[in-house]
C-alpha cells in the first residue's frame, strides 16, 4: 500500500502516548467503529493521521465529560455542521464548569498554604471546598444501577466531613502503597500486595459490597478507563494493573 498520499501519520503506540491512553483503548475504539485508523500496515499496526487525531480529541473530551461510547459515536458521526457546533458548545460549557471547579480547588490549596504558614485555622468546609463527589454519578447509575448509587450516596453523607476526609486519606494510602509495591517489585500474589487489596476491598465495601465478579469488574475498569487508571498510575505506572491482577486472586480466594 502506498501511504505517501496520506500525509504525516503516527502509529498506534505514538498516538496512544500523545493522547495518554492505552493502545488497547485505540484498538477497542476501532473494533466498535468509533475510531478507524487512516491505514493499517501489513504487520497489522494501525496508523493515524490528522483527521483521526482530531476525531480522537473529540472522543476523549466526551469521555472526560462522562458520555457513554454509544453517545459519543452518535455525536462524532453527526454530518450536520450545525449539530456538531451545538455539541461543541455543550462540551465548552462542560469544560468551562470543570475549569471553574479547578479554580476553586486551586483557591482551596492556596488558602491551605496560607493557613499553614500563618497559623490560621481553617474550617472543615474551607478545607474541602471545591471537591465534587458526584461528577461520575450519571455514569455510575448507568453502570451499577440506581439502588447501589443511592445507597453509596447515603453512606457517604452519613460519614460527615471528618469521616469523608478519613475515607479520602485511606484511598490515598492505598494508591501510595500500590506505587511502593510496583517500585519494590512485589508480585500480585505476594502477602504485601494481597494486604493492600484487602484494604482496598474494605474501602470499597464501606459504600457497596461487591462479590467476586463485580470486584473483578471494578478493578478491570480501573485499568480500562483512563480517568481511573491515571488516578492509580500517577504514583507508579502499572499500579492499576497490579491492583487488578491482585484483586483477581483475592476474589478467587476470599470472595
Amino acid at each position: 500500500m502506498d501511504t505517501t498520499s496520506l500525509g504525516d501519520t503516527v502509529d498506534i503506540a505514538r498516538a496512544a502516548r500523545l493522547a495518554g491512553v492505552s493502545s488497547r483503548t485505540l484498538r477497542h475504539y476501532d473494533q466498535v467503529g468509533l475510531l478507524s485508523p487512516a491505514w493499517t500496515g501489513d504487520d497489522g499496526r494501525r496508523h493515524y493521521g490528522r483527521p483521526e487525531l482530531l476525531r480522537l480529541q473529540h472522543i476523549l473530551v466526551l469521555r472526560e465529560l462522562g458520555a457513554s461510547l454509544d453517545t459519543i459515536g452518535a455525536i462524532v458521526d453527526a454530518e450536520d455542521p450545525a449539530v456538531t457546533v451545538a455539541h461543541l458548545r455543550d462540551h465548552l460549557t462542560g469544560l468551562t464548569a470543570e475549569r471553574d471547579r479547578y479554580a476553586r480547588l486551586a483557591a482551596t490549596v492556596a488558602r491551605t498554604i496560607d493557613s499553614l504558614e500563618k497559623g490560621r485555622t481553617m474550617t472543615n468546609e474551607e478545607i474541602l471546598d471545591g471537591f465534587e463527589h458526584t461528577k461520575y454519578e450519571p455514569e455510575a447509575r448507568e453502570r451499577w444501577g440506581d439502588q447501589a448509587v443511592d445507597t453509596s450516596n447515603e453512606r457517604w453523607a452519613s460519614l460527615g466531613k471528618e469521616g469523608q476526609q478519613r475515607h479520602l486519606d485511606t484511598h490515598r494510602e492505598i494508591v501510595e502503597a500500590l506505587g511502593a509495591a510496583i517500585r519494590v517489585g512485589f508480585a500480585p500474589d505476594s502477602a504485601e500486595v494481597q494486604e493492600i487489596v484487602a484494604k482496598h476491598y474494605a474501602w470499597v465495601s464501606l459504600f457497596w459490597t461487591p462479590n467476586a465478579e463485580t470486584y473483578r469488574g471494578l478493578t478491570q475498569m480501573y485499568v480500562d478507563d483512563e480517568r481511573f487508571r491515571r488516578n492509580y498510575d500517577e504514583v507508579a505506572p502499572g499500579a492499576a494493573a497490579l491492583l487488578r491482577d491482585a484483586a483477581d486472586l483475592y476474589a478467587e480466594s476470599q470472595l
